[in-house]
């Protein structure tokens, strides 16, 4: 019987251990999973004849080693900082290595061994990183094959809260760490290209330039820039584009009033609040703001701001409780972006039966034959419940059907890989299709510029 080990069983987790369960018996699997919480991996085992549940402290060195030793393949769902230990071990037992996060310094650094031992470590095989690098290599090879010439690449992508869920007015629930949604943008100036031209956008700023998407069936949505994407153009073959630019989904209204945080200074992690523990809401939201003996917190921010009262970014910042003398943080020496993360956290956690949703969106511009042509591709994904989200569903399944992939020999390419490759993302994509993660293309009109950015 072949062992598959999978570390760290979270949000993630759900569709990844379903799917390999599912095939256990035929691809004659025994699916062992390893947690910090035995709770978390007995609720996803299921019980199943072929699954095994072991208590794992990652940092217990004896049993993380033993678990990997003596396994055929390895599943790393823990948080990005720590694959490197995994890596390390896998490479000295000689296993094969699958995670869905970002290819880090410290993992590069193993490459050749990797290839000298024959093994495979697959990375950003998730959503995002990994289904947008498949969908997105698939219509670029297509195009290329054709004899066409990228021009112009767009890509966008959003885990949001689906249509029949949406009960407040940010129109936002959290389906991933909430963590990362409170840090996002920061540790650098988002970077991008367009018709020639680089373009920065530092991150006091960032959430002031948005492009508008209108997505068929779903309405209209916007996006800010992610962080550099200029390094895509090696990753994708585009060195010579004129436009390449990635950005993040959310509905419309969004970003102007997530803008409220960035400016007060709420989203910053790099220093302690004191007396944190006992500080309510409406203390943190007047630690921002001058003294007054005679003005309120709510009068106080409106004018620092310049929010009139009846905008509506003023209801909601009130929906969020952030004025509540009575509700305490309850932290002791946390950061502005860890009280903010609770506070939203109070708010925008899926509730049981609460549906999550993932936009994905590209937009190809090519020339072909002197003509310059743009080819729009589309995925919306819903997800069932709190367990198995969208999320869970597009970050796991690839996971789950690359390490198969992998175990069969189906694929080959060694060394520390990404999906890029048609050998890789081709019958990953096409086996995606049949649970339902598939694109919808339709041909427009060449534009070639950001709406955010027309005539810069």
């Amino acid at each position: 019987m072949r062992n598959i080990l999978i570390l760290g069983v979270g949000r993630s987790a759900s569709y990844l251990v379903d799917y390999l369960l599912n095939v256990s018996a035929k691809e004659n699997l025994q699916i062992t999973i390893a947690d910090i919480s035995l709770e978390n991996a007995q609720k996803l085992a299921k019980a199943h004849g072929r699954s095994k549940v072991v208590l794992l402290d990652i940092f217990d060195v004896e049993n993380r080693q033993s678990l990997i030793k003596n396994t055929d393949l390895v599943i790393s769902m823990l948080p990005a900082a720590l694959h490197i230990l995994v890596a390390k071990d896998c490479l000295a037992y000689a296993k094969n290595l699958v995670t869905a996060s970002y290819v880090s310094k410290e993992l590069k650094e193993l490459e050749k061994d990797v290839e000298q031992k024959g093994l495979i470590f697959m990375n950003e095989i998730g959503v995002d990183p990994g289904i947008d690098h498949m969908s997105a290599m698939q219509v670029i090879d297509r195009i290329k094959n054709k004899g066409g010439k990228m021009i112009m690449f767009e890509s966008f992508t959003g885990g949001l809260v689906a249509p029949e869920s949406d009960n407040n007015l940010w129109h936002y629930k959290f389906s991933w760490n909430p963590r990362n949604v409170v840090l996002a943008g920061q540790g650098g100036v988002a970077k991008f290209i367009q018709e020639g031209s680089y373009k920065y956008i530092p991150y006091h700023k960032l959430f002031r330039r948005t492009e508008i998407l209108e997505i068929d069936g779903f309405g209209r949505f916007e996006a800010y820039a992610n962080r550099d994407s200029l390094k895509y153009r090696e990753v994708y073959g585009l060195e010579d584009i004129l436009t390449l630019y990635r950005g993040t989904i959310r509905k419309v209204g969004y970003s102007r009033a997530w803008n409220i945080f960035v400016q007060l200074g709420m989203t910053d992690d790099s220093y302690v609040i004191e007396g944190s523990e006992s500080m309510s809401y409406r203390d943190f939201t007047n630690s921002f703001l001058a003294y007054s003996p005679y003005d309120s917190v709510e009068l106080k921010l409106r004018h620092y701001l310049k929010i009139d009262q009846d905008d509506d970014i003023w209801y909601k910042l009130m929906e969020l409780d952030l004025f509540d003398a009575k509700k305490k943080v309850k932290l002791k020496n946390a950061t502005p972006a860890q009280i903010l993360q609770k506070i939203l956290m109070d708010k925008w956690t899926l509730s049981p039966e609460d549906k999550d949703m993932i936009v994905m969106y590209h937009k190809f511009g090519y020339e072909l034959k002197g003509e310059k042509k743009q080819i729009d591709s589309s995925m919306v994904v819903v997800g069932k419940d709190q367990t198995y989200t969208a999320m869970a569903k597009t970050v796991g399944l690839p996971v789950a059907i690359a390490a198969l992939k992998i175990l069969n020999k189906e694929i080959t390419s060694t060394g520390i890989q990404i999906p890029t490759k048609k050998e890789i993302y081709e019958p990953i994509l096409k086996e995606l299709q049949t649970y339902g993660v598939h694109f919808n293309e339709k041909r427009v009109p060449y534009l070639g510029y950001n709406i955010f950015d027309r005539g810069a």
